[in-house]
């Protein structure tokens, strides 16, 4: 569905987040030819998720690959097709997929920059759908963000919405780096106005205010990001006014973004879907210490998963943070 912006001019379609990067993937083909996609029933299934349907019947065998069932495979394929000058965009079906891959990963894509100092780029870009809240069984609900953040050499970013999965695909695409493209699977079927035909992208690795506020930064990531503007809605009607940031890049962090709302809300809560020890929101709360410390009225809270691995799908309810965990870590960060 095709609309027009009022006032504006500016041709926007509705697409589903999933569609989006389908359609974002598509424009990259059309302008680069190098670009490949390759995975598991991309192809003439359109994989599990449909993301790439239709890729395959418009750009060939040849550049839309299916690959066998090796995620090995997949990467070391991937950074041999780079070094010879290609793009490729590989998906990993799940993200507990992706860890049989994590030796090409870790020693090999995020080494190469840095091993042959700086001759040799690789710009390969993995498609990871993460998270939880689909009823999936084990290894299906993922949040592995953290070691790709830890591991040096690779860029890390995550989309939340239909309108950012559009440009970061394809800025991903465009990168000189490995990138590391976190989808938050659940989020697949939210639809949104995407801006197809406009160029004032937001960079790559620029986070974004999702909500201004004065009284509780929230920093928030994906498949949160949606969680923290409904617990910012609710909130709001008690009086309390929530900033929520869109992180949108993980590594690197668009520090200066986050620092700004936290010195002037003095309060700062972290939300993410992975368990909370050793997570990702551990680096936040560090990184906001340091630098607002004194601008701090609380101690930096973090809402994630309990430490321990996923459980079945009938019990992701009580995994996974809701409005009123986040809701409960506002009341704290302000009662303190």
């Amino acid at each position: 569905m095709t609309e027009t912006a009022g006032g504006q001019g500016t041709a926007t379609t509705t697409f589903s987040l999933a569609r989006a990067l389908g359609e974002g993937m598509r424009k990259a083909m059309e302008n680069d030819p190098k670009v490949l996609i390759m995975g598991e029933d991309v192809g003439k299934l359109g994989g599990v998720f449909r993301v790439t349907d239709g890729l395959q019947k418009d750009f060939g065998e040849e550049r839309v690959i299916d690959t066998p069932l090796a995620e090995s495979g997949i990467i070391g394929t991937a950074i041999g097709l780079a070094l010879r000058g290609y793009r490729p965009v590989c998906e990993i079906q799940f993200d507990g997929f992706v860890f049989p891959a994590a030796d090409q990963i870790i020693t090999q894509l995020a080494k190469m920059r840095m091993r042959s100092l700086g001759t040799v780029s690789l710009p390969v870009v993995i498609r990871i759908p993460t998270g939880g809240g689909i009823g999936a069984v084990e290894h299906h609900s993922e949040s592995p963000e953290a070691y790709f953040t830890h591991t040096a050499g690779l860029r890390v970013v995550t989309c939340s919405n239909p309108a950012d999965a559009y440009t970061m695909i394809q800025q991903a695409i465009s990168s000189p780096d490995p990138v590391i493209f976190l989808e938050p699977k659940r989020r697949y079927w939210d639809k949104a106005p995407v801006d197809v035909d406009g160029t004032d992208w937001t960079p790559l690795h620029q986070a974004r205010v999702a909500r201004p506020g004065t009284d509780v930064t929230v920093l928030a990531y994906g498949p949160m990001v949606k969680t923290c503007m409904e617990a910012a809605t609710a909130a709001e009607e008690e009086g309390r006014s929530l900033e929520v940031i869109d992180l949108r890049s993980l590594n690197p962090l668009d520090v200066g973004t986050v620092v700004e709302s936290v010195r002037k809300t003095g309060r700062c809560m972290v939300v993410h879907e992975a368990p909370v020890f050793s997570g990702y929101g551990a680096e936040l709360a560090a990184r906001i210490t340091e630098k607002c410390f004194y601008h701090l009225e609380a101690p930096v809270l973090r809402v994630g998963g309990p430490s321990t691995p996923y459980p079945p799908s009938r019990l992701e309810d009580h995994y996974l943070p809701d409005l009123d965990r986040v809701l409960d870590a506002v009341d704290r960060s302000l009662e303190w």
